[in-house]
């Protein structure tokens, strides 16, 4: 028969042997765990900034569409311009006159607007056509710890809208 151990005597069987169990497994998991909560945020992020250009381009395609008739082409390419850079203002990047995308002051990609003949639809009309072109990988807007590795490697979108 068995005995209860007297009071104030400890056992090996009240959890002695475990103390340290608890930290050693935290640590063990933690960096799981902060590798996976960042690259939930760097692949939400990701996503608001893949919205935020589709919507730059429709916004641009847009801007330029809705001058008034007998507007120079370069009144509509500076409206248009405008259009993509407020969408794209919160995330640092600008579409420059010159036909490129900037990040942080440096180089990151294209942002082509042309008004030309429309790909689809009647002949004789004329379209806005807004190219933005952003190579992810190379210039992610928020370190992803090497979770970047898993995100597109470029995002690109075009929006044409009938201006004519």
């Amino acid at each position: 028969m068995r005995r209860a151990p007297r009071q104030g005597a400890t056992s090996r069987r009240d959890g002695r042997d475990d103390r340290g169990a608890a930290a050693l497994e935290f640590a063990l998991i933690l960096p799981i765990l902060v590798v996976l909560v960042f690259g939930i945020i760097a692949f939400g992020y990701m996503l608001s900034f893949r919205q935020a250009m589709s919507q730059a381009a429709a916004e641009g395609g847009r801007a330029a569409a809705v001058r008034p008739a007998g507007t120079a082409d370069a009144d509509r390419l500076t409206a248009a311009r405008a259009a993509v850079n407020d969408a794209l203002e919160s995330y640092g990047v600008e579409c420059t006159s010159g036909g490129g995308l900037t990040h942080g002051g440096g180089a990151s990609g294209t942002c082509t607007i042309v008004i030309g003949a429309c790909t689809t639809g009647p002949a004789d009309a004329d379209c806005a056509r807004v190219t933005l072109d952003y190579p992810y990988s190379d210039n992610a807007l928020i370190p992803g710890l090497g979770i970047n590795a898993v995100l597109p490697d470029n995002l690109v979108y075009t929006a044409e809208v009938r201006v004519s």
